[in-house]
């Protein structure tokens, strides 16, 4: 599933790079005026603009909308249920274990002075 929703990505990534390339700048317009510049009638009256704009904010929106995919999946697939289960990269320290009880000596190795 998170290799579907990547490529998906990845391939809206690409698009929105190309579109926003093949837009004109605010600049262009400057060169139209002055008769250099012909309207898009591929796309209708209104140009090429309208058309890139829309179909621009429709992979943005898509793209967002497959980053938050991605984040919800990856999220949920690997979340320990408590923060013991949480590896901290230390490692546990080696238990002791304790004299059993009853078998301690009552006296010292020391021997008493009187």
């Amino acid at each position: 599933m998170l290799g579907i929703v990547l490529t998906v990505h990845v391939l809206l990534a690409i698009g929105i790079i190309g579109l926003v390339l093949m837009q004109h700048g605010k600049g262009a317009d400057a060169g139209a005026a002055f008769g250099s510049g012909a309207s898009g009638t591929v796309f209708g009256a209104a140009g090429a603009g309208s058309f890139l704009v829309k179909a621009t904010t429709f992979a943005a929106i898509l793209f967002f909308l497959t980053s938050i995919g991605m984040a919800y999946i990856v999220d949920g697939s690997s979340k320990p249920s408590s923060v013991t289960e949480m590896d901290s990269g230390v490692p546990a320290p080696a238990e002791q274990a304790a004299p059993a009880k009853g078998k301690e000596k009552a006296t010292s190795d020391v021997p008493e002075i009187d």
